[in-house]
């Protein structure tokens, strides 16, 4: 079974469409639990979860949902605090993991419809680790092309957007993320993923959201984005990658 788990800071915007989305768009046989770890937040999101991490549905809701050829048996939603960090936040939820894969979710992002049956069937196939291909929720054409190129295996095409499944073997087997890394971490992940040929890229779209390229503007951020990769290429380290996220970026 998966368990999911979604770092948040701040994300009262979002996180309760997102566990919505997952109920709604998965199957509780497959799902073990939904973990989401804060790291802090102050914007209400902590007022948003621990109701809902509570919340049961009631029979006639059931009945109702069951009644649409719904699935609306919900999976346990755990919340966890943490210290600040998306990778100290992520590997904090697979250390209280149950399931044996483990799917890692930022909060805007929404995996397609059945996403969990397709990370089953991945796995299944001898896949340990993978994402799925993404667009994003803009229409700029720049945008839309580098969604485009998500379906490809590229390496220069992926990111922590499109989420990212791995078996809770594999994970442990790599030390899961390297919390030295405050911003980058799900690409030193996927690094060591491709280094190992263990790398899939499930071809149905996830939608993320385009906000920060709405913030900065697009190429503005584009251009930041490529000279942090380009500075890890050429061996920055994790604080001068994180200096330049918070002085052109943050």
């Amino acid at each position: 079974m998966i368990s999911i788990i979604i770092p948040v800071l701040n994300e009262a915007d979002t996180i309760s469409r997102l566990l919505t989305h997952l109920i709604e768009n998965s199957s509780s046989k497959n799902i073990s639990e939904i973990i989401v770890v804060d790291g802090g937040s102050t914007d209400g999101t902590l007022d948003i979860l621990r109701p809902v991490r509570l919340q049961k549905p009631d029979r006639s809701e059931v009945n109702s949902n069951q009644s649409k050829g719904l699935n609306c048996a919900r999976p346990n939603i755990k919340l966890l605090s943490s210290d600040k960090g998306r990778a100290k936040q992520m590997n904090l939820g697979a250390k209280h993991a149950i399931g044996s894969i483990l799917y890692f979710l930022h909060a805007d992002s929404f995996p397609p419809k059945d996403f969990d049956q397709f990370i089953l069937n991945e796995v299944q196939k001898g896949n340990q680790a993978g994402c799925f291909r993404m667009q994003f929720d803009s229409n700029h054409w720049w945008l839309r092309l580098a969604s485009w190129l998500t379906q490809f295996s590229w390496r220069a095409s992926r990111g922590g957007d499109q989420s990212q499944f791995i078996t809770k073997t594999l994970f442990n087997d790599i030390g899961g993320y390297n919390e030295n890394y405050i911003i980058y971490e799900d690409n030193i992940l996927i690094n060591e993923l491709y280094a190992r040929n263990e790398f899939t890229v499930i071809n149905k779209k996830l939608t993320t959201s385009a906000r920060l390229y709405r913030k900065h503007g697009v190429w503005k951020l584009q251009y930041h984005f490529w000279t942090i990769y380009v500075k890890k290429w050429f061996g920055a380290s994790a604080q001068d990658l994180l200096y330049y996220y918070k002085k052109n970026i943050c």
